[in-house]
């Protein structure tokens, strides 16, 4: 069935990856020997702000007056490093896809949001030492028909939680998957099917433009992406 999909969707696929100007990157970054990065709620929406506010060449303000800014839908497009297409926050890991919008964006975006939560989560746990695994995976995405669905499989990562196995054996309900991915505000995913959960962490008139799709198409391709899911796909090569 991945085959198939490809075979049907390549065309236009290739001509819109080909003609976006900049380069794309996953970012990929564990806890260190996997322990978990997140404590509480609050932890999670710390660095899901973070991924707004430090995507800018300049120094980020304290929280505090960066809620302030926020809260007043501040305008950053033109002081935005790096336009983020797709998130998602685990447990243990986090995964972004991002096109950059500067030259090197892509590692000193990394190094300010891993950077600054872990200097957070150090003085928040009277902590010392590293948080994260080491430098993060930075994968440069070589636009070919396997990568046209790294999204999914980005945003899938939260099956994890309530169908641990679903790789291995597929999926048992997938109503239920469906629902909850939907209302999993650590991810872009309800966003990208039109709910409003963090809506200005994401261009997603640059990710509609990019995958050719739109919110109920997005949903759609997913939902049938799951259904059709090849059990046994080497899930790990375009994740980790």
């Amino acid at each position: 069935m991945f085959e198939q999909h490809l075979d049907i969707a390549c065309p236009n696929w290739y001509y819109y990856l080909f003609i976006m100007e900049g380069d794309i990157f996953h970012i990929l970054n564990r806890g260190v020997d996997k322990k978990e990065i997140f404590y509480s709620e609050k932890d999670y929406l710390r660095f899901a702000h973070n991924l707004y506010d430090f995507n800018n060449t300049t120094y980020s303000l304290p929280y505090p007056q960066r809620s302030k800014v926020r809260t007043i839908g501040h305008a950053m497009s033109n002081k935005m490093i790096i336009d983020i297409l797709a998130w998602c926050l685990m447990p243990n890991h986090v995964h972004s896809l991002v096109m950059e919008k500067i030259n090197k964006g892509t590692s000193l975006f990394s190094r300010k949001i891993f950077g600054g939560y872990t200097k957070y989560i150090n003085e928040k746990q009277d902590r010392s030492g590293v948080l994260f695994q080491g430098r993060s995976k930075i994968i440069l995405i070589r636009r070919d028909a396997h990568f046209i669905y790294l999204p999914f499989y980005i945003m899938a990562n939260p099956i994890d939680l309530i169908e641990p196995n679903w790789q291995e054996i597929g999926i048992k309900n997938l109503e239920k998957v469906i629902s909850y991915l939907e209302n999993y505000k650590w991810s872009s995913f309800p966003d990208l099917i039109g709910k409003i959960n963090l809506p200005l962490l994401i261009n997603k008139n640059l990710f509609y433009e990019l995958f050719q799709t739109d919110e109920k198409k997005f949903k759609k391709d997913f939902v049938e992406w799951l259904r059709s899911y090849k059990r046994g796909v080497n899930f790990g090569k375009f994740i980790d």
